[in-house]
């Protein structure tokens, strides 16, 4: 019996109908293009008003153009219209590939595209929206039993295809909170901890985003039993989202949602506040 294992899962649209191959074929173009404009990285995401991780991400095909970017990116790069003639063709093929994910994984996954907000509290790992991909990698890789590596850049690339949530708007209302000992853990190495706790500055210096640290030294604590997630979609009532080896759990009952929704409101009274945190993670990062 082999080791390694590949995760079993419907084709995704994105791979069926070709979007796939859309998207990384943009992400040549935009790299091609910026190149022969003579600009770095970091000064089209000033252009462009976005992060210079996410122009690499965009250019290896790990994130897709959003139209509005290919529309600031037509006008830096003066290309003509080029990129913008684009726009259209990909906000079709984004509403294509909308299921990306595992069986067990979907529904939460078609759920948190649409949210208008979430809140999520995590004791064992970065939550999935605040990983690098690197730091992602790292946790695909060190699974057990083991992934093959087609299957482990498939699930990567999902991870940071859902972080474009930071890219909407109007912006979802989005918190955060993490246990302190999930900060100290150097998954990946100390050169991946590192990129990771620098990606949660820049996340939590968002103005659309709170994040919280638990520190350990709390006496007290609502929720030692389990990480969760607290979803409201557009247009319907909110809902708790948990997952224990894989087997996730998408609850809708009002009664149990409010369990979750009392303990996440109590965690937020006794974890940091965001100034707080972010100084934590300055500390921690000067530390290094």
């Amino acid at each position: 019996m082999t080791n390694t294992q590949r995760e079993e899962r419907p084709e995704r649209p994105a791979e069926s109908d070709g979007t796939a191959h859309l998207f990384r074929a943009l992400g040549r173009q935009l790299k091609f293009l910026r190149e022969r404009a003579g600009m770095s990285q970091k000064e089209l995401a000033t252009a462009t008003h976005c992060g210079e991780d996410l122009i690499s991400a965009m250019e290896r095909g790990v994130r897709t153009p959003q139209p509005e970017f290919l529309i600031l990116a037509d006008r830096a790069l003066n290309t003509g219209g080029l990129l913008e003639a684009a726009a259209d063709e990909v906000r079709e093929a984004l509403a294509r590939s909308r299921t990306r994910h595992p069986g067990w994984f979907r529904d939460f996954a078609r759920t948190e595209a649409e949210a208008v907000a979430l809140h999520d509290y995590n004791n064992q790992v970065i939550p999935g929206l605040l990983q690098t991909e690197e730091y992602a990698r790292a946790v695909f890789t060190q699974r057990r039993p083991l992934l093959d590596e087609q299957t482990i850049e498939k699930r990567v690339a999902d991870r940071m295809a859902r972080q474009q949530i930071f890219e909407r708007w109007p912006a979802p209302t989005l918190s955060f909170i993490v246990e302190e000992a999930v900060l100290q853990r150097p998954i990946g190495g100390r050169a991946v901890h590192r990129a990771q706790l620098q990606r949660l500055l820049t996340v939590g210096r968002m103005r659309t985003v709170e994040l919280q640290v638990m520190t350990t030294d709390r006496t007290e604590h609502p929720s030692l039993n389990a990480s969760f997630t607290l979803v409201t979609p557009r247009g319907r009532p909110e809902a708790a989202y948990t997952e224990t080896y894989g087997y996730g759990r998408l609850i809708t009952d009002p009664a149990e949602v409010r369990v979750f929704t009392e303990r996440f409101g109590i965690m937020r009274a006794q974890a940091l506040s965001p100034r707080e945190t972010l100084t934590l993670i300055e500390k921690m990062l000067g530390d290094q």
